[in-house]
């Protein structure tokens, strides 16, 4: 089978036989990385530049691992040493690059849209991994992976999201993602952190304040962090005040279902959005996650990468 999509620019959209390919795919590299040898030669031979204008621990080596995993030979690019600081353009930049033939481009920037862009400046295969507050795909995918796992469906499961919704693009790919897979996503934050009415109905999940109605009856809770380096001033008084109101302690971890599962992105701000026992609890999956990105984003690559 074969993707009905040529890039990977974000998940809304994107067909239910899609992603249940690219999980399936996922599944199957995931057995791969319990091997002794975990490589496989599936696109040796191609080339994908990571081309990252915005900081990054797990997604950038997450790729840069799947991609050596796959036997495909990675470039790491990183806007803070190269000629951008000199005034080059992105069109430019990825030009040029392309004009060294390469195969795959691996994006992450802080501007929306720029995915999208690249596809119209090159032949190259596009990937998103992450565009301002628009969509991390992959980062859905894995998470969707994990709860798989977890539960063995995806199908009619409550997921509530809280946090920071307004810029996240984790929870837009994740609401855009999960809803096509049937599942009940519900948005939960401060009023000043949610999104406003027309971003809240082209995501088609229901977002509320209140984070009592939010939990009812989750079967995953997924926490966000306070995204500060996106904010240009204070959005809520205190961090204690929002532990209070929208932290997950165990004291609420104790008044939801036995087998809630908790997840988190990353990175954790621990004692705020999530604390450290639950973090560190049996219902956390939070290192799945992780383990599960590598898996994905191998699919993700085999799969647009033509591999073999």
């Amino acid at each position: 089978m074969a993707l009905q999509i040529q890039h990977l620019l974000g998940l809304e959209g994107v067909s239910r036989e899609d992603i249940n390919l690219i999980l399936d795919t996922a599944d199957n590299f995931y057995g791969v990385l319990q091997r002794d040898i975990k490589v496989v030669p599936t696109l040796r031979g191609k080339t994908i530049v990571n081309l990252f204008y915005e900081n990054s621990t797990r997604t950038r080596i997450s790729f840069e691992l799947a991609e050596k995993r796959l036997s495909a030979n990675p470039l790491n690019f990183a806007a803070s040493t190269s000629s951008v600081n000199k005034g080059e353009t992105l069109r430019d930049t990825i030009q040029n690059i392309e004009a060294m033939k390469i195969d795959m481009v691996v994006v992450r920037h802080s501007a929306a849209g720029v995915p999208y862009f690249l596809t119209k400046c090159t032949d190259a295969v596009i990937v998103n991994a992450g565009d301002g507050f628009h969509e991390h795909p992959t980062q859905a995918l894995l998470d969707m992976m994990t709860i798989r796992q977890k539960f063995g469906k995806l199908e009619g499961l409550k997921v509530a999201i809280i946090g920071d919704i307004f810029h996240s693009r984790v929870a837009r790919s994740n609401a855009w993602g999960m809803k096509t897979m049937g599942m009940d996503v519900v948005l939960c934050g401060p009023p000043t952190l949610l999104p406003q009415h027309a971003h809240t109905a082209s995501l088609g999940v229901p977002v509320t304040d209140n984070l009592d109605e939010a939990l009812d009856g989750a079967d995953v809770v997924m926490l966000l962090r306070i995204q500060l380096e996106r904010q240009s001033s204070a959005v809520f008084p205190s961090n204690r005040e929002y532990r209070d109101r929208y932290g997950v302690d165990l004291d609420r971890l104790s008044k939801l279902k036995e087998n809630v599962v908790i997840m988190h992105p990353g990175p954790i701000n621990r004692g705020v959005e999530l604390a450290s026992n639950v973090a560190d609890s049996k219902n956390a999956v939070i290192l799945d996650q992780v383990t599960n990105g590598v898996a994905v984003r191998m699919a993700v690559l085999y799969l647009l990468g033509g591999g073999e």
